[in-house]
């Protein structure tokens, strides 16, 4: 581990260190300002495996980059944005930071630590809302395929600015950093290989301890270990008889049946017979029906989600969601009872195949035997009284065909379809659409609408597509400072933008939203961060933007172009702060917005979305003036840009007088 970084040390001309807030296997953790944001706060995760040797490092190096990149696409309220990844040099020292958001607040490890000297813990009513605010948080991280890992009171906080519980220290980082020394260590070169574990003792379940297998009901066990660690006081290990691995804590708990049945249920010690999912223990607290745990059967696989098919994919909102936990458990495989045993001795005793490698034999194994015999995982929606008709099906493949040629992600184009569907049908409420007949009109327009979207989403780059539901704050930064470096500013790429999205949308949303930050996170806001990442590209290639030089002995120039509905053009030139500024554009039936901004983002627009076209100043600051035409016409327009710069006349000398 490398030597602690001393407060006031500036990293990558950017993060200043305040202090270190602790340090783990993996390496330090600091808190840091952020002078690029106001000073703002930020947490600098080191990455630093105890390993020796180049190949060592390069290869945790490696792992750790494709972690955080699994962790950037995390963009939830209640997880701390990462920002990016970084590599500093102090002296004769490398390092390699992950940025991420601070939060101010207290963990739930403080918070009951502090209950206990006054003779207090948590009641039910506080674990319950826990519980309920922080189930959808899993719920979503889940659907990415990340598990966290490392659930406990340490790694839960609570909110200052909103009481919210917020989930930190993502064990994935932990993970790398552990497999890494698992693998390179001298050590472990010489020892039989195992796999690599990770977790809290007592709050991880029993398969990620000692097999390394981690599944969605892997951290529902250690968040309802949380929870009763919470309502009694008691460590995990106080409550856990330690040869039957039974949890004994009714006792030391005044809870209601109900909360009762389901945290033993999700401390279920087989697997199978936990919730599958977070959203059947939010239902199951909300009192909706959810069926009983399954009987045992030794065989059963972990709950995985099937990909979508045909039907449900364009109509994910037509369907009450069914519980996972009511799917019939697959068959017996063939050799019965003998050969699973067998297979689990294996697994136990070849641990160096860790979790993927169990899993992936999992997977084989579960596959059916007779293609007659399939394997429900989750069960289907219900079959309609009234089928969709082959017509519909088709319609829909064709949707779910297009989008993943488009390569849309589904949970951001479903959520999409939905708010422009429900904008327009605001009288149907939170209502789901049925597959029943009096339902297929409605069906029908939703099915209209994601067509239309797709017709709107294909002109951007396939890059920005891919990207739509994963654009944050950090890449508008990034932007930012790229554009910067060509002597453009902000304002200029947001009328780039804002242009562009109003004429596929006809608006632009920003009054829908308590804050920018809001309106980013939203669906409009992604295509929005989408059409600004296609303008930073074409500003890059020089299509976008085109910078004016006058020739010598010329004092003006004019430009000429050609503009399409809704699109845009930035010009750059470098004025002094003793000439007169003459800016004009020419276009048919006046179809053309102008904008005319001073070198520093700080000072007022000369014109900003003018429908005047014509500008005389005289310029008070040097620098490079920036120059935006737009097109709000429905139709291409020929244009064309005279800007002219003359000098000021010099000051004549004031008159010869006599004596």
């Amino acid at each position: 581990m490398n030597n602690p970084i001393q407060h006031g040390i500036l990293l990558g001309d950017r993060y200043r260190i305040v202090r270190e807030l602790g340090h783990g296997g993996f390496g330090r953790t600091y808190l840091a300002e952020d002078t690029n944001r106001f000073n703002e706060p930020c947490v600098l995760k080191e990455f630093a495996p105890k390993v020796q040797g180049t190949y060592a490092l390069q290869k945790g190096q490696e792992l750790f980059e494709r972690e955080a990149g699994v962790l950037y696409k995390l963009q939830h309220a209640q997880i701390p944005r990462f920002r990016e990844l970084f590599r500093a040099k102090l002296g004769n020292e490398s390092y390699l930071f992950l940025v991420q958001d601070f939060v101010e607040g207290k963990t739930y490890r403080a918070l009951l630590d502090a209950r206990k000297q006054q003779g207090m813990v948590f009641n039910e009513n506080e674990v319950q809302q826990l519980l309920v605010q922080l189930l959808p948080v899993l719920s979503y991280i889940h659907a990415l395929n990340v598990i966290h890992r490392d659930i406990s009171p340490d790694n839960l906080m609570l909110r200052h600015a909103d009481l919210l519980p917020v989930l930190i220290d993502f064990g994935g980082v932990k993970q790398v950093a552990a497999t890494v020394e698992s693998q390179f260590t001298e050590a472990a070169v010489h020892a039989s290989p195992t796999a690599t574990r990770l977790g809290k003792v007592g709050y991880a379940p029993d398969e990620q301890m000692h097999m390394g297998l981690v599944y969605p009901h892997s951290d529902l066990y250690a968040l309802a270990v949380t929870a009763i660690v919470l309502l009694t006081g008691k460590e995990p290990q106080q409550l856990i008889d330690p040869y039957t691995l039974r949890w004994n804590w009714h006792s030391q708990a005044q809870i209601s049946p109900k909360l009762r049945e389901i945290l033993d249920r999700m401390l279920a010690q087989r697997p199978a017979d936990r919730f599958s999912s977070a959203q059947a223990v939010l239902q199951a607290l909300r009192g909706e029906y959810i069926s009983p745990a399954p009987a045992p059967a030794p065989s059963a696989p972990p709950y995985t989600q099937p990909p979508p098919t045909a039907a449900t994919e364009a109509t994910q909102a037509m369907y009450p969601p069914v519980s996972p936990a009511s799917a019939p458990l697959p068959p017996a495989k063939k050799g019965g009872i003998g050969q699973v045993l067998v297979i689990l001795l294996l697994l136990v005793g070849a641990g160096g195949m860790g979790w993927w490698g169990a899993n992936a034999w999992l997977d084989l194994q579960n596959r059916p035997d007779d293609p007659e015999t399939p394997i429900v995982e989750e069960p289907s929606p219900p079959p309609p009284e009234d089928p969709l008709s082959e017509t519909e099906i088709q319609r829909k493949e064709a949707l779910r065909q297009r989008r993943e040629r488009l390569g849309i992600d589904r949970n951001f184009y479903v959520g999409l379809v939905n708010r422009e569907f429900y904008n327009e049908n605001p009288q149907l409420g939170d209502r789901q659409l049925t597959s029943n007949p009096e339902d297929a009109e409605l069906r029908a327009q939703w099915d209209r609408i994601a067509s239309e979207l797709l017709d709107r989403l294909e002109p951007l780059s396939s890059q920005a597509r891919q990207r739509l539901g994963s654009f944050s704050s950090s890449d508008i930064d990034r932007w930012r400072a790229e554009i910067n470096q060509r002597h453009l500013g902000s304002r200029s790429l947001n009328d780039l933008t804002d242009a562009r999205f109003k004429a596929w949308f006809g608006f632009l949303p920003l009054d829908e939203f308590a804050n920018a930050a809001a309106f980013l996170r939203s669906p409009y806001g992604q295509i929005w961060q989408a059409i600004a990442s296609d303008y930073v590209q074409a500003i890059a290639q020089g299509t976008a933007l085109e910078r004016i030089t006058f020739n010598q002995g010329e004092t003006g120039t004019t430009v000429r172009g050609s503009l399409q509905p809704g699109e845009g053009k930035a010009y750059v030139a470098q004025l002094a702060n003793d000439q007169v500024l003459r800016v004009n554009l020419q276009a048919p039936n006046q179809a053309t917005l102008l904008s005319v901004y001073p070198p520093s983002g700080s000072d007022p627009a000369l014109l900003e979305d003018s429908v005047e076209t014509s500008l005389t100043v005289s310029p008070t600051k040097q620098g490079f003036y920036e120059f935006v035409a737009i097109n709000q016409a429905l139709d291409p327009i020929d244009y064309q840009l005279t800007i002219e710069a003359q000098n000021l006349p010099s000051a004549s000398p004031p008159p010869a007088t006599t004596p």
